[in-house]
């Protein structure tokens, strides 16, 4: 993998957001689950797809925080439109599980 300076990173705005409302999205090609994720005054509500069916329940993801980078461009996944890419982790199988704080943070934080 290529190294990239500081300042690359810094381009990528990750952010912390709590989960407001979820959805099933079964018309997805790959099962998965709407979110519309509350990030603050500053960047406000914004929604995803997430191919997280195998570990979460839409109701279960209420209230939680998720991390996510919000300065990708809007993107189509079918007939829903994903304005942010909510991070997470393979689990052994390949199944994304989400990362978050370990604590409860202000919506709206900045990942350093």
């Amino acid at each position: 993998m290529a190294e990239i300076g500081f300042d690359d990173f810094l381009k990528v705005d990750i952010r912390v957001g709590t989960v407001m409302r979820a959805e099933p999205y079964p018309e997805a090609r790959k099962p998965a689950i709407k979110l519309w994720v509350d990030f603050g005054d500053e960047i406000g509500m914004r929604k995803s797809s997430a191919q997280i069916t195998r570990h979460y329940e839409p109701e279960a993801l209420i209230g939680q925080q998720v991390m996510a980078v919000v300065n990708f461009p809007p993107r189509q996944i079918g007939t829903f439109m994903s304005e942010i890419l909510v991070l997470g982790l393979p689990d052994a199988e390949g199944e994304i599980v989400l990362i978050g704080p370990d604590g409860p943070v202000p919506n709206g934080g900045r990942l350093h």
